[in-house]
């Protein structure tokens, strides 16, 4: 694992710490090599206490708390210039409306403190990067002109896209030379994608929700964004292919489950698609990031794979499983593909995300 980016650890804040997204963070950042959780923030309910006595028993993760935070007192996060001064930069996992988010996330940004951010308020932002590290890490550079336009030296908004689509967004991008066109996407979702457990949302059991507000237009829209291209300071999505997405929640803890048809340009073979999979690496296995899987996407020859149960935590829960790749009648191919959608769509993601701009020189120590 390289080290060369970092002399010593960087202080960070995790800020809606308490949410589930935000104990993700927490957890996956208990033994990282580069970073140090510090400080952790969330609403003035919780400002003032422990962390464990903040969460009480509301602790989402299968592994304990993390010793070194148990006894750090939160702080509000709308004091951001309190929470800025303690830190080198921030994760965000806030729960508010968008335009409180984007509102709170710029006032970060402009203390001179970088947002790394899970939310969605800015993904459409034209000069806010929107990145998978394997698949759009030039992207980065568009901060460079969102710094002028919020007139800082280091700070700056970066966020990683939606959960849903990192099941079949890596898989396209590794076939781009055969030029996909159509795609038709049916997603299964896991209920920690609403941040609950099944003892928070018990009709969930046996159940099966064929609606997630706002998913489908996420699922068909944010690829596009980060196939794009920096024109004028600007990311301007690619024109296709085009996507079509239903969004279903079901009975499963974690892991987003996607049915994939794709038409293509150029009809491959079988063989050719499986070794694109297998073979796709990106900047963060060039780089060896600490929280990169060494394969980003496996090929499972299995029938009856991916399986939620089996599959989800491949490289600690930062890999994409897919499975049962075959011809279609109607479309020229269909596939599954499989993600955790807490580690790699949503926390994990965005501790890539930081690593990377840790290696590109936009995070450094204040």
């Amino acid at each position: 694992m390289k080290n060369e980016f970092v002399n010593e650890k960087l202080k960070v804040a995790v800020l809606g710490a308490t949410g589930m997204v935000g104990q993700r963070f927490i957890s996956l950042l208990e033994h990282h090599p580069w970073y140090q959780v510090t400080t952790v923030a969330a609403s003035e309910r919780s400002a003032g206490k422990t962390y464990e006595e903040a969460i009480g028993n509301r602790w989402k993760m299968t592994t304990p708390m993390p010793e070194a935070v148990k006894k750090l007192v939160v702080m509000n996060v709308n004091e951001v210039e309190a929470v800025a001064a303690k830190v080198d930069f921030v994760f965000s996992a806030v729960d508010m409306t968008k335009e409180e988010i984007k509102k709170i996330e710029d006032a970060y940004a402009k203390t001179e403190t970088p947002v790394v951010s899970n939310n969605s308020a800015h993904r459409w932002t034209p000069d806010v990067p929107m990145v998978i590290p394997e698949i759009n890490p030039d992207h980065m550079k568009v901060i460079e002109f969102q710094k002028k336009r919020l007139g800082t030296k280091r700070g700056f908004v970066a966020v990683k896209p939606n959960c849903s689509i990192q099941s079949y967004a890596p898989v396209l991008t590794a076939w781009k030379e055969f030029g996909p066109s159509q795609v038709t996407v049916t997603t299964y979702q896991a209920i920690s994608g609403a941040g609950k457990t099944f003892q928070d949302w018990p009709e969930m059991v046996e159940n099966i929700i064929p609606y997630i507000g706002g998913e489908e237009e996420k699922s068909e829209k944010e690829p596009l964004r980060i196939w794009g291209t920096i024109k004028d300071g600007v990311i301007q999505p690619a024109e296709g292919p085009v996507i079509t997405c239903q969004c279903i929640r079901v009975p499963v803890l974690n892991g987003h489950t996607a049915a994939v048809f794709v038409k293509f340009d150029k009809k491959p073979t079988k063989e050719a698609l499986i070794e694109k999979l297998v073979s796709f690496r990106g900047v963060p296995q060039e780089l060896e990031l600490p929280s990169a899987p060494k394969q980003f996407i496996r090929y499972l020859e299995e029938d009856n794979r991916p399986q939620v149960k089996l599959d989800v935590d491949f490289e600690n829960g930062m890999g994409v499983s897919v499975g049962r790749l075959r011809e279609d009648t109607v479309y020229d191919y269909k596939f599954v593909g499989l993600s955790h959608n807490t580690v790699r769509g949503a926390a994990g993601g965005a501790v890539l995300c930081a690593e990377l701009l840790t290696a590109q020189g936009y995070i450094t120590k204040k």
